[in-house]
This record gives structure tokens, C-alpha cells and sequence, in this order.
């Protein structure tokens, strides 16, 4: 098997530093497979800010804010944050943040009511953070941290990212469902999700409803635990030098070659991304539309199309082909997302403040 990539804890480039904030974490823990060809065909960010502006509104004509996105407790129905997008959040890009130490780290942190009281409290809003990249720093101190330490950090910081992509990919949904067959976004939107074999024409009633049935979210639950499970908690090569989370292959020539390559499968490597955010859109775009993830998406629309919830402890039961240990695999995942409570990430949602990219201290 491959030696699994890691999944994002960029912000390791505080290194020490940042790790020992973790304790903090709002999300407080208790306690290499069958990849695919990755093959990124996603809209240009001129074609997202279409897809964004042209269906930025709900459907419905009352303004949704990032509170109405909370899921009430004890709902037994689809989660408000997989089927509404805040007609609040912002549209300006993220301000830099530098973080030189613990305390300027806490200090933020405890400014946006990210943290442990807030979540033990019910608080489920998360603040929109993005980061470039994980630094060497990570690879080097992450053995000497103590574990629970080091999982607060992996998820406090991979959260936002996955509901960033979760929240784009809704925005999809929207103009899938509205706009004319013959719309130009909406026919690169099918070609890119692999219903049709170009980018210019016309859709059917029925290829509309088959892209509805893969442009669709992931439970960060499921995100969270595949991450770490892939990437042994951020600690392979791969992610340090291609934000590689999930351990996609890539036949094209460009992915970084393990040191043990399976010469039977040809001449792969692990895909590259540009940005943590970039590989977790991978992931999600290599979910949906994979042949072997159908059994996935099937069970996704069946729970959507009853209203009820979409979560990651169900569809983790469908990844019997993500990794050739089949049914072990999948028990590993639902033994994660149990023990450290994810679960609870399936009911979180973004905020409507302005959003942050922190960069860390220079290696």
C-alpha cells in the first residue's frame, strides 16, 4: 500500500508553538488504498465568482444569516447547514493574519469564540481561516506531542476548510436546480462532474437531476476522519510537499513518486495541490464522481431526497473500495469518528465574518 498523505494542519508552521494551543481546541477528542486518478476540471475563480453572484440568494425571499444555519437540537431531519448558504457571508478575500506566538494565537482564537467552552456550550459556528501550506516544522515535532494535542489541532484547523468547500459546492446545487439547460456555468459545471464530454452544450431534464445526485456535501465527519486515517495525522512527505490530505493518485506524470511504487499500476504518484483548501476540494470533487464511490453518492441523495440527516458514520459504511483493507477500513473510520466525537462537526457551520489566512513565523 501507499505510505498515506496527511491531512492539513497547516497552520503546524507555528510548530511548537501551536500545538500546545490545541489543548484549547474546540473540538476536544476522548481519549494505503485503492486512490484514484486525480483530474481537477474546476471552474476558473472568474467562473466561481459567476456561480457565486449569479446564485447568491436562497430560494426562498427571507435572508438567511449564518445563525439560521444552526440545526436545532434534537432534529431528526437533514442538517440546515447542507441545504442553505448564508446570503451574509463575505465576499471580500481573506485578511492576513500573522501569528508570532501562543498567546497572539489564543488571543484570536478566544476573539472569535473558537474554542473549548464555546463548543461544549453548543456553539457550532466556526470561523472562516484558511493557510498555505504545512512547514517541515510539523513533521519534524509532531512525535513529540502529545496525541490528543496533536488530533485537537489536526481538526481545529481542517474544519474550516471543509465547510469552505461544503458551502461552494451548495452554491452548485443552487445553479444546477435554476438555471436553463442551455446555461454556459451550468454546462461547465456537468462537464467538470463528467455527465457530459464537453463544456458547450445543452443539458437534458435528465442529466440535470444525475448532476444533482453528485454535486453534493461531504459530512466533515467523514472529511476529518479520512484525513487523518490517510494522512497519519499530517505526518507524510507528501502533504509538506504538495498539500497532499488524501492520498489521490495521479497518473499524469506531475504527482510526487513514492519511494515504493507499485510497478503493476503503472507509473503514478500522489497529486499535488496548490492549497490545503485545493486538496480537500480534490477529495471531494474525486468522491463525487468516481465510479467507485457510487454506492456513496446513491445512499447521500436516498438520506437527502427523506430529509433526513447526512451523516458521516452512515456513509462511511459505502468506502469499501477507498482502501484495499475493504471492510477494516471502513471500521476504522466509524471507530474515529466515534471516539473523538466528529460527529458533532456534522452540525457546524460557518460564520458570516470576514475571513482570515494566518501565516505562521518562518521556519
Amino acid at each position: 500500500m501507499l505510505k498515506k498523505p496527511q491531512t492539513l494542519i497547516a497552520l503546524a508552521a507555528l510548530s511548537l508553538t501551536l500545538i500546545l494551543y490545541a489543548a484549547n481546541s474546540q473540538f476536544n477528542p476522548e481519549g494505503g488504498g485503492n486512490r484514484v486518478v486525480y483530474n481537477e476540471q474546476k471552474p476558473s475563480d472568474n467562473e466561481q465568482d459567476k456561480i457565486t453572484t449569479k446564485h447568491s440568494s436562497n430560494s426562498n425571499t427571507e435572508k438567511v444569516a449564518a445563525k439560521d444555519l444552526a440545526t436545532p437540537a434534537g432534529s431528526e431531519a437533514t442538517q440546515n447547514s447542507f441545504t442553505k448558504v448564508s446570503d451574509e457571508r463575505p465576499t471580500k478575500a481573506a485578511k492576513d493574519i500573522r501569528v508570532n506566538s501562543l498567546d497572539e494565537l489564543m488571543t484570536l482564537f478566544d476573539s472569535l469564540n473558537y474554542n473549548t467552552k464555546s463548543w461544549q456550550e453548543g456553539n457550532r459556528e466556526v470561523p472562516r481561516l484558511t493557510f498555505e501550506s504545512v512547514s517541515e516544522r510539523w513533521q519534524k515535532t509532531s512525535n513529540q506531542i502529545p496525541v490528543q494535542q496533536k488530533k485537537m489541532v489536526f481538526f481545529r484547523l481542517l474544519a474550516p476548510l471543509i465547510l469552505v468547500a461544503n458551502e461552494n459546492i451548495l452554491l452548485e446545487r443552487k445553479l444546477i436546480a435554476e438555471a436553463p439547460l442551455n446555461d454556459a456555468i451550468l454546462q461547465k459545471i456537468a462537464f467538470k462532474y463528467k455527465i457530459t464530454k464537453d463544456d458547450n452544450t445543452a443539458l437534458t431534464e435528465q442529466q440535470r437531476q444525475a448532476l444533482l445526485e453528485e454535486v453534493d456535501i461531504m459530512p466533515p465527519s467523514l472529511v476529518l476522519a479520512q484525513a487523518a486515517e490517510e494522512s497519519g495525522w499530517a505526518t507524510s512527505r507528501f502533504t509538506v510537499e504538495g498539500n497532499a490530505f488524501f492520498g489521490q493518485w495521479d497518473f499524469s506524470g506531475k504527482g510526487m513518486i513514492p519511494k515504493q511504487q507499485r510497478k503493476e499500476l503503472g507509473n503514478y504518484g500522489l497529486a499535488r495541490f496548490d492549497t490545503p483548501l485545493a486538496s480537500v476540494e480534490g477529495y471531494m470533487l474525486n468522491l463525487n464522481t468516481n465510479n467507485a464511490y457510487k454506492k456513496l453518492r446513491e445512499l447521500r441523495a436516498k438520506l437527502r431526497a427523506e430529509n433526513k440527516p447526512i451523516t458521516g458514520m452512515e456513509l462511511a459504511g459505502t468506502l469499501d473500495k477507498y482502501s484495499e483493507r475493504g471492510q477494516a477500513y471502513i471500521d476504522g473510520i466509524r471507530q474515529m469518528i466515534s471516539y473523538n466525537k466528529l460527529d458533532q462537526v456534522d452540525e457546524a457551520y460557518l460564520s458570516d465574518a470576514a475571513p482570515l489566512h494566518l501565516i505562521p513565523r518562518p521556519d
